[in-house]
Order: structure tokens, then C-alpha cells, then sequence
């Protein structure tokens, strides 16, 4: 009779087990853009965790990853003790011990070995949850880290499509996908995939879960940005942005100043044949730029906020708990002076940080007028009342009054 042949496969030998894991361990770490020393580090952490939960009263638990020297090792650690364990869990007889490993001596410890192949089911399916969480987490840190050193700057992304219902873009920068909501885009701005803009980037958004960026196209520092990459002066310290206000898509109003008097802020920032200028405007897709020289003379510098209306007076009110002031201009340039829809006055109200009331220099010589007809009224009323007081007689002023109550 024919011996049946014996098809039963072969047990995997540890050291079979170990380079089969650890080839596992670097193909991994380059689906997850890792470090294997790094990854080795998660999966110890989350099989350390595994063990614990299936173990909650052992105190001592040994895992070793090392990728260089291909050792994976784990088990359980228990103290050696020559008596009788009085906890079972957590110490172990010298005679069982040198069973296990004949170097033990009472006082040491005895590493009782748990095999990967051996691996409990419930045990496997705790280890590789482990281990996902702890990627996870690796991840969120990895992505806080890549951007905070983006945080408050402008830079390059890619439009890889526009979401239809919402008006969203999604946008790709370095290697990961951030959304430009619609509220963030440049009014008027049509976006198609494949452009590459500027962004600017105002925060980190969902930080405890799922990291992205925050961007805007809208951020008046956006403007900032842009004119520090384009102007040297500006990157070197010898122009300084004093001040910005932004209404985008529309128009922007830049206070600079110059640290140097042999540099000329503003035509720094302009450029030759206003190369510069017209470089961050086009990146904003035509927006209008004033350029405007910062002063330290509040009411000179709203004068020049103002531009390009013509301003004849700045009248500043101190006592106001809000910065306040009215600015006088010629009747003819009124119009020009307030904006369409007032942006020119909030534009230069939001640069200078100042309420900005705006009449013509008709208007001022009226109120001129009244309130000094006001003042010359008011002494006189009160010359006339106490003329009248003199002249009445005390006991006709008591007989009126008793007729009065009668």
C-alpha cells in the first residue's frame, strides 16, 4: 500500500517569521513615506499596547523591532523569585525559569516569549488597530510639523478641480489636498485646473484629528507677501509695509516707508516701468494698488490715505474713545474722496485705524456758521432771562402764582 505523502506545510521557522515580517516592515514604510526605524517604533508601540490588553496584570512587557539586525522579539516579562510566585502574573520560580532560559538567576528577569505565529485572532486584530491609531497619529504630527513652517506665508499650489455644487477648489501642495473655499477666492476670479497660484496661509484647520490647511486669496497680507517676493528692498529690511487694507478683487491701499533716505519707497515698490507693481497685480488677477508714504503725522497720514482725492483739512478728535477725525475737500472732489460705495473712505479708515467723517469745504463753512450762530444765540437767551427775572416784582410773581394754583 502507497504511503500518502505528508502535505501539510511546514511550520515557518522564527527566523523564516522574522525576515518575512520585516520585508513586510520596508514595503510599508514606503507606501507610508517613512522611515523604517520610525514605523518599526509605531508597530513596537501598538504590539507593546496589544499585549498590555490582553495582559492588563502584567507590568513588565518586552517588544523589540530592529530592523538592522532583523530581531523581533516579544513576550511577556516576569521576575524571578526562588520561592513559590505569590503573583502569578508578574514573577516566576528559578526552576521554571531556567527552563526557559538557563542564564536566569532569582532577582533577574525571565522573558517568556510570545511568537508572531501564535498571535492570538483577538490579539492580532488589537495589535493591527494599535498600530493604525499610532499611524494615524504619526501622520497628524508629521502634518502639523510640514505645516507650521508654511503658517503665515505665500505660497505655490496647484488647481487640480473645482467642485461644482460648492464652488470650492481643491488644490494640491506639497503632496497633500487643500481646499480654497469659495468665500477665500478673489471675487470675480475664475479658476481652472492646472493654474498655479499664490495662497496665503492663515492656519491650521482640525488639528486634533484630521490637519489641513486654512488658505485665502482674499487675506490683505497675501498683498504683503507678494510685494516682499517681488521688491528686494522690502525682503532686506531697508522698505517697511506700515500698513494694508484690501477689498479683494478690487482694490488695495499699501503704506510703505524707507529706512534709507537715498531709497524712494514708493518706486521701490513700483519697480522699473513698474515691473513690480504690475506683477502682484496680475497675481491678483487686475486688482487696483495705491502706494501710498507713511507718515507719523496722524493727520497728514490720513490726508494721504485718502488719495488720490484732494484733502484742504484733517481735524482730529482726541477725546473720542474711537479714533476719530472729519477731513474737508473741495466740493468737486467729494465724490472721489468717499469712493464708489465709499471704498476709498473705508479703504483709507481701515489703513490708519481712524473713523474718517468726509464733507466738502461747502459743508464745513456751514457748520462754521451754525455753530457760531449757536454760540452768539445762547449768551443772549441768557441775558434775556435774567432780564426779565430782574424786572418781575417778587409779589407779582406771588399773585401769579396763587392765580395760577387757583
Amino acid at each position: 500500500m502507497a504511503r500518502r505523502k505528508n502535505t501539510k506545510a511546514a511550520e515557518p521557522s522564527p527566523a523564516e517569521i522574522n525576515k518575512m515580517f520585516f520585508d513586510a516592515l520596508a514595503d510599508m514604510a514606503k507606501e507610508n513615506g517613512l522611515e523604517l526605524e520610525t514605523l518599526a517604533e509605531i508597530i513596537r508601540q501598538g504590539v507593546e499596547k496589544a499585549i498590555k490588553r490582553d495582559n492588563p496584570k502584567c507590568e513588565y512587557i518586552r517588544v523589540e523591532i530592529n530592523p538592522e539586525e532583523n530581531i523581533l522579539e516579544m513576550g511577556i516579562m516576569k521576575q524571578v523569585v526562588d520561592d513559590e510566585p505569590l503573583d502569578d502574573y508578574n514573577e516566576i520560580n528559578i526552576e521554571e525559569a531556567r527552563v526557559i532560559d538557563p542564564t536566569c538567576h532569582v532577582g533577574g528577569m525571565c522573558l517568556l516569549k510570545v511568537s508572531p505565529a501564535t498571535f492570538g485572532r483577538v490579539a492580532v486584530q488589537n495589535a493591527k488597530q494599535q498600530i493604525k491609531h499610532e499611524l494615524k497619529n504619526h501622520e497628524r504630527e508629521r502634518l502639523i510639523e510640514q505645516f507650521n513652517d508654511k503658517l503665515y506665508e505665500c505660497v505655490t499650489a496647484k488647481v487640480e478641480r473645482i467642485e461644482g455644487r460648492t464652488g470650492n477648489a481643491v488644490l494640491s501642495f506639497d503632496k497633500s489636498e487643500v481646499y480654497l473655499v469659495h468665500q477665500e477666492q478673489i471675487p470675480g476670479e475664475i479658476l481652472t485646473p492646472g493654474d498655479m497660484i499664490k495662497i496665503y496661509v492663515v492656519g491650521i484647520a482640525n488639528p486634533e484629528k484630521k490637519p489641513t490647511l486654512k488658505i485665502s486669496r482674499t487675506h490683505k497680507d497675501l498683498v504683503k507677501r507678494l510685494f516682499e517676493k517681488e521688491v528686494p528692498e522690502i525682503a532686506d529690511g531697508v522698505v517697511e509695509i506700515k500698513g494694508i487694507s484690501r477689498v479683494a478683487g478690487s482694490r488695495s491701499k499699501l503704506a510703505v516707508s524707507s529706512n534709507d533716505p537715498n531709497v524712494d519707497a514708493i518706486g521701490a515698490c513700483i519697480g522699473p516701468r513698474k515691473s513690480r507693481i504690475s506683477a502682484v497685480v496680475d497675481e491678483l488677477g487686475g486688482e487696483k494698488i495705491d502706494i501710498i508714504p507713511y507718515s507719523e503725522n496722524k493727520a497728514e497720514y490720513i490726508a494721504m490715505a485718502l488719495a488720490p482725492a484732494q484733502v484742504l483739512d484733517v481735524i482730529i478728535n482726541e477725546e473720542a474713545e474711537t479714533p476719530t477725525c472729519r477731513v474737508i475737500v473741495p466740493s468737486n472732489q467729494l465724490s472721489l474722496a468717499i469712493g464708489n460705495k465709499g471704498q476709498n473712505a473705508r479703504l483709507a479708515a481701515g489703513l490708519t485705524g481712524f473713523k474718517i467723517d468726509i464733507i466738502s469745504d461747502v459743508q464745513a463753512k456751514e457748520l462754521d456758521e451754525q455753530e457760531e450762530t449757536e454760540e452768539t444765540a445762547a449768551p443772549v437767551a441768557e441775558a434775556a432771562v435774567e432780564e426779565a427775572a430782574a424786572e418781575t416784582p417778587a409779589d407779582t410773581a406771588e399773585e401769579t402764582a396763587a392765580e395760577g394754583e387757583e
